[in-house]
């Protein structure tokens, strides 16, 4: 592929992402909040033994228009990695920035015919409820009416609703693709421990000194680059 673009590239995903896809010989063009992060994230894509010529920084943020008609012209695939990932129990915190954030990269993405966005969702959007099994597929959705249903599980149910219903009434030939992971770990690229990867830092420092027994189970997409299975 020639440039795709990669949304939220200063994080723990995404500069994996990022790395793998030089490797790979594709152009990326990513996304941050501010180019002061621009030094980082060159420094992580090299980690992954990546040459950062063939990486573009420009700046657009989840709850602002600015930027992503820019962002998105002219290159062949979107992966939407970027999306609050953070402790809090008002979902007024991560809620309006997960969903208004892929409707705005689905709109630019439609408005410069890219062929396909792949989208970072999350186990969260399809397995929070109170279905009584351990097999899930695509019918499978999390009820944001659920009561007690913490912020984060909400935001990534309520974000890929959003994106499909958004594809179903205005994709105009754009196509996406969800992928679903429980969990995300392994080495980072970046300098401090992000998202999943402070569940380790805490049982190592001892802010969390016992781990529930847990089950995680993954549908999720094999290939890059732009996954081939639809949710």
């Amino acid at each position: 592929m020639g440039t795709v673009l990669v949304t939220g590239a200063s994080g723990y995903l995404a500069t994996r992402l990022i790395a793998d896809l030089l490797l790979a010989g594709t152009g990326v063009r990513g996304t941050v909040r501010s180019l002061d992060s621009e030094p980082e994230v060159r420094a992580a894509v090299r980690r992954g033994g990546a040459d950062d010529s063939g990486l573009e920084l420009v700046t657009a943020g989840l709850l602002d228009d600015a930027g992503w008609a820019e962002a998105a012209a002219g290159v062949d695939g979107v992966y939407h990695v970027a999306s609050p990932m953070i402790q809090t129990a008002d979902p007024d915190d991560v809620v309006p920035p997960a969903r208004d954030g892929t409707l705005r990269v689905l709109r630019a993405a439609r408005a410069a015919s890219v062929p396909r966005v792949v989208l970072t969702s999350s186990f969260a959007a399809v397995g929070y409820g109170p279905k009584p099994v351990r097999d899930y597929d695509e019918t499978d959705w999390t009820d944001p009416a659920t009561p007690g249903l913490p912020a984060y599980p909400l935001s990534k149910a309520v974000a890929e609703r959003a994106a499909w219903d958004f594809i179903e009434r205005e994709g105009a030939g754009t196509e996406l693709v969800a992928v679903n992971p429980t969990w995300i770990a392994g080495p980072t690229l970046t300098t401090t421990a992000r998202s999943s990867l402070q569940l380790f830092t805490a049982m190592l420092d001892g802010t969390m000194p016992a781990v529930p027994r847990q089950r995680l189970a993954s549908p999720t997409c094999a290939t890059w680059p732009l996954c081939t299975s639809p949710r």
